[in-house]
């Protein structure tokens, strides 16, 4: 039976390479991004694939958008949400952080990957997978910080944990499988040019872990390797 998946920040990165191999593996992507007009790569990819690919224009920090994309998916099976938009911040030492830029990071890093999951449950929950994942990162691991600073993005993706940890138990009785997952340190945009993989290795990776996810991960905080992240 075809999936259909859902991933949010589509247009670049992790969440294009995404979009192209589960597409290229069968599946129905909802690839979303804030400008499709901005994002040629995604729609020269949804254009050869034979309409497996459809992009929506979201950006997750807009109720409007978010509700626009539920009514959408009204009525229709997701088996795996993504929700993959994510952004750094800005970098400062201690002292100096620019507290805006901290709650617009936390608005677009650990509110949104929630209203999306409230306003997609129906969906998830009549489809055969249930999964939803969320990108998080190690660097939102509390026993895993042994340097310090970075203290927007840290706290940020550790508050994303515990809206995992959350929605894993409040979703379990509808059979949602709820993840956090590190996608490695990755060579894009936000993970800078000395990462550790590429977005090919990366994606290849994650579609390996989603494929073995069942009910009994749920609230998992899972590394590339498929072991698990400290708290």
């Amino acid at each position: 039976m075809t999936e259909t998946v859902l991933i949010t920040g589509a247009s670049r990165g992790i969440g294009l390479e995404l979009t192209r191999q589960f597409a290229q593996a069968g599946a129905r992507v909802i690839a979303a991004c804030r400008h499709p007009e901005r994002a040629p790569e995604l729609n020269r990819l949804a254009a050869d694939t034979q309409g497996r690919v459809s992009v929506q224009p979201l950006d997750v920090t807009q109720p409007a958008q978010v509700a626009a994309l539920a009514a959408v998916m009204q009525g229709r099976a997701l088996d795996i949400l993504i929700n993959n938009a994510g952004a750094f911040g800005p970098v400062a030492p201690f002292g100096e952080t620019d507290e805006a830029a901290w709650i617009e990071t936390f608005r677009i890093n650990t509110v949104a990957p929630l209203k999306l999951m409230e306003a997609l449950a129906d969906s998830v929950a009549a489809s055969e997978r249930r999964l939803m994942v969320n990108m998080t990162s190690k660097m939102g691991s509390i026993a895993d910080n042994r340097s310090g600073g970075l203290y927007i993005y840290r706290s940020t993706k550790a508050a994303l944990n515990a809206v995992v940890a959350s929605a894993a138990h409040d979703l379990r009785p509808r059979g949602i499988t709820v993840v956090a997952q590190h996608p490695g340190w990755v060579r894009t945009d936000m993970g800078g040019p000395n990462g550790e993989i590429s977005v090919q290795e990366s994606a290849t990776a994650l579609r390996g872990i989603f494929a073995r996810l069942g009910p009994d991960d749920s609230g998992r905080f899972i590394d590339i390797d498929g072991g698990d992240i400290p708290w």
